[in-house]
């Protein structure tokens, strides 16, 4: 597992059309091996009116029309001396928003300090949303897992097991069916925010499937362009392991199973791999099943509840009020 650090430098070179953010670097050149280690965006103004001390470190400094204009109303030593505060602490740079140009003790302050003062011609709003939304990327916790990562139905299906298990037969069959494949044997995840995970494929393996027997096969070429995608959000983790007649499987469903994967716990589906079942057939089902019981439908605990209202009440099941009830002869 990896949080890769990301430079101003390295900020400074991303490309504009890609961010949607373009910068310009006005001074402090020397500062460019600063690292961002946040991707939350600090715009405090009152870190110039004496406030310092609430500037976190690693956090980019954003300066807005406000501050600029405050920073012009002040006599040179009071601006000074403000400034000298605020680069005391360690700040990676200080991003000037709306194009503003900053005053010249800013730009003396901030190369004196190796501090790198960048500006971009995009208003704040849409110029912290950009950054942040770059730095969640570039800073999100990321990890290789070996596995198959499916898009069914619109859920995220992530589908790992021991070498040989099947796979990349079953991610086939889902092809087949109608389904997209994201990546097969190595994905790339990293966790969006507290709650996402989000996973892609290599650049060098997008497209392509390993099946024994088969070999090396292209997806897009083989069933079009809309059979693969690039990358999915994580909903769902289906463990495919060996049918073991000794073991007890679960029949009924009542308890849920977690999975977690880089501090996210995801809905977990252990299926038994034996001859005879239909592994494509069973995910797909596995897969309907989670959109229910994530519309608050759960059959399990619907049918068990059902029983005790029967047993309490000592008559018959009632009839489900969804069902369709045919009439006038035998189902």
């Amino acid at each position: 597992m990896s949080a890769p650090a990301v430079t101003v430098g390295g900020l400074l070179n991303s490309r504009p059309e890609a961010t949607g953010l373009p910068l310009e670097l006005l001074s402090g050149a020397g500062g460019l091996h600063r690292v961002i280690t946040s991707p939350h965006i600090q715009k405090t103004g009152l870190a110039l009116a004496g406030f310092d001390e609430y500037l976190q470190p690693g956090r980019v400094l954003v300066f807005g029309e406000s501050e600029v204009r405050f920073l012009d109303s002040l006599e040179q030593e009071v601006r000074l001396q403000a400034l000298e505060a605020v680069f005391t602490h360690d700040v990676p740079c200080v991003l000037i928003t709306g194009g503003w140009e900053p005053p010249a003790d800013l730009r003396a302050g901030a190369e004196r300090a190796q501090v790198p003062l960048l500006r971009t011609a995009v208003a704040t709003p849409l110029a912290i949303a950009k950054l942040t939304g770059v730095l969640e990327d570039a800073l999100a916790v990321r990890e290789v897992i070996h596995g198959v990562l499916m898009d069914i139905l619109g859920l995220g299906v992530l589908i790992v097991g021991d070498s040989g298990i099947g796979k990349s037969e079953c991610a086939l069959d889902l092809v087949v069916r109608g389904h997209r494949l994201v990546a097969d044997d190595t994905v790339e995840i990293h966790r969006r925010g507290e709650k996402d995970v989000i996973g892609t494929c290599p650049e060098l393996t997008r497209h392509h499937m390993e099946v024994r027997g088969l070999g090396v096969i292209n997806i897009r070429d083989l069933f079009g362009v809309a059979s693969t995608r690039v990358n999915k959000r994580l909903e769902l983790v289906v463990q495919l392991e060996r049918w073991d007649q000794n073991r007890e499987y679960d029949r009924v469903g009542l308890d849920d199973s977690y999975y977690d994967l880089i501090g996210v716990r995801l809905p977990l589906v252990r299926m038994p791999v034996a001859p005879g079942r239909s592994l494509a057939i069973l995910v797909e089902v596995a897969v309907r099943n989670q959109i229910l019981r994530a519309r608050g439908r759960h059959a399990a605990r619907d049918l068990v509840a059902r029983l005790e209202r029967a047993l309490k009440e000592g008559g018959d099941v009632e009839a489900d009020p969804d069902e369709d009830v045919e009439h006038g002869g035998h189902v």
